[in-house]
């Protein structure tokens, strides 16, 4: 299989491409710069979808870059960098010839309203409440593929939780503070901690993109929600965390603290969180490597 990634290069991406070509898979990447096993973003609006039989965008400014100060700028670029990448391709898959039979976008758990004990699947419904649900909702609906063009491409939205792993993400900014003995639980500590490990990320994309004769071709979407079937909080993650790297967490981060460094709207992610099942992930067949904390902690940190 021929799969075209929009954001290979990335955290997840590298991850799905190494996943892929294991597979014997062969991978084109969309990407800022050309290179050997590329195409720029240009390249693909003004020449349309190379041969593909599956495309997956993973494209995204980095929600969590501590580089960068939460402003209109910021923004902006988070918006951009997901609603229209996606329109690209969406619109370059609707354009082709021959367009793939699977369309995968990975958006976030974040159109799912926090809640200490509302309880949400795939199939519960929402409706943009704050600054990163209305993103997952311009985002989704970017993706969508014209209906005469969606009976012969599945589409699937997979919304992932946080996402761990030993070379980038959330994890990449934790460690050093947790090896001091410096970590500890961010806000109350009580909030649900939607995750998933990175290779279960991959797992599920390259599961979505296999061929799938039993679901019925729709022009809704087919979702499915990227996360560990443990349903955690962050006090559990926190504990966990020090347990494997045998380290003290004392130092809990006040939520207020974490709104004055980060923004109070993207701060929410850290010191809000949801309740969030896999639902029909597991019940597609897919096998999870790392199901729960211990198990995905002690790959990432070694131990």
């Amino acid at each position: 299989m021929r799969v075209l990634i929009g954001g290979g290069s990335g955290f997840v991406g590298r991850e799905l491409t190494h996943l892929l070509k294991n597979k014997g898979h062969e991978v084109t990447i969309i990407s800022r710069q050309p290179g050997p096993g590329k195409i720029t973003w240009g390249e693909l609006e003004s020449r349309g979808l190379p041969p593909c039989e599956g495309a997956v965008n993973l494209s995204g400014e980095n929600l969590m870059n501590p580089l960068r100060w939460w402003n209109e700028g910021y923004r902006k670029d988070l918006f951009s960098s997901r609603v229209d990448t996606t329109t690209i391709l969406a619109q370059a898959i609707a354009g082709s010839p021959s367009p793939p039979h699977a369309w995968v976008l990975v958006t976030g758990v974040a159109c799912y309203k926090p809640s200490l004990t509302a309880q949400y699947t795939e199939d519960s419904e929402w409706t943009p409440f704050d600054l990163l649900s209305r993103l997952v909702k311009e985002w989704e609906w970017a993706g969508r593929l014209p209906e005469n063009i969606a009976q012969n491409t599945r589409q699937v939205v997979i919304r992932p939780g946080v996402v761990l792993g030993r070379d980038g993400g959330a994890m990449k900014q934790m460690m050093t503070p947790f090896w001091l003995g410096l970590g500890g639980t961010l806000g109350s500590g009580r909030q649900p901690f939607p995750w998933i490990h990175v290779s279960d990320l991959a797992g599920i994309i390259a599961h979505a993109l296999e061929p799938s004769p039993d679901t019925p071709s729709s022009a809704v979407p087919q979702v499915f929600n990227g996360v560990a079937p443990a349903l955690n909080t962050n006090y559990e993650f926190t504990k966990e965390l020090g347990r494997v790297l045998r380290r003290p967490t004392v130092f809990p981060v006040p939520g207020f603290v974490i709104d004055a460094l980060m923004g109070s709207e993207r701060a929410v992610v850290l010191t809000q969180g949801q309740k969030v099942e896999p639902k029909r992930t597991l019940e597609s067949g897919f096998q999870y490597r790392y199901p729960d904390l211990s198990s995905a902690l002690k790959e990432i940190v070694g131990s």
